[in-house]
């Protein structure tokens, strides 16, 4: 591996605009060599990709990566401190699991992580300028989708395992007859008239 301060990490976060369940963080390392490898089995912005193109990725990205973590914030911690922080906080929590700190970060998007005390660059649609960036996103993704499709089961009225959390047809309407679970975000509901359990 190469020495530790040259090595850059690329962040992004998935599910900060849903009602429900809790927005994940990616966090991925990668070499020059790796990097041409993944691009050419196909890796892009994960909003361009299908679901099963992300799905056979992710291993890909696993075995190819010098490091790789995913963290996350619960709906409660975003009801509590706000959004921003919270994606903030998933993203530390990513980053954190590495075993010694990248020099640099890149981060998706145009705000910094204020806490996180190395240099980092933000880009706007950054999946599109960095790989790590674009694997970050796949990484969170995927594991974002694995735990609404299994939370979907247990609340099956909001239709979950299609919207992901988002704020669909069916999923307010059903916020409004039914009432909000305790894995909604309470924050994002005073627009709808919602029962808050």
């Amino acid at each position: 591996m190469k020495d530790k301060k040259s090595l850059t990490a690329g962040v992004d976060e998935v599910g900060k605009g849903c009602l429900f369940g809790p927005v994940f963080a990616g966090a991925v390392i990668l070499s020059k060599a790796h990097e041409e490898n993944l691009l050419n089995q196909g890796l892009q912005d994960s909003k361009k990709l299908s679901p099963r193109q992300r799905h056979n990725l992710v291993p890909l990205i696993k075995k190819n990566s010098l490091a790789w973590s995913i963290g996350q914030a619960s709906a409660r911690e975003i009801d509590s401190i706000g959004i921003r922080e919270a994606t903030e906080k998933a993203m530390l929590r990513a980053l954190e699991k590495f075993l010694s700190p990248p020099e640099l970060i890149l981060v998706d998007g145009m705000l910094p992580i204020r806490l996180w005390p190395g240099k980092q660059k933000t880009q706007i649609r950054g999946e599109s300028h960095f790989a790590s960036i674009a694997a970050a996103s796949v990484l969170a993704k995927e594991a974002r989708d694995e735990l609404i499709k299994r939370l979907a089961r247990k609340y099956s009225l909001y239709g979950l395992e299609k919207n992901k959390g988002y704020g669909t047809e069916i999923h307010r309407k059903n916020l409004i007859k039914e009432g909000a679970t305790k894995l909604h975000r309470k924050s994002f509901l005073s627009k709808l008239k919602i029962d808050r359990h």
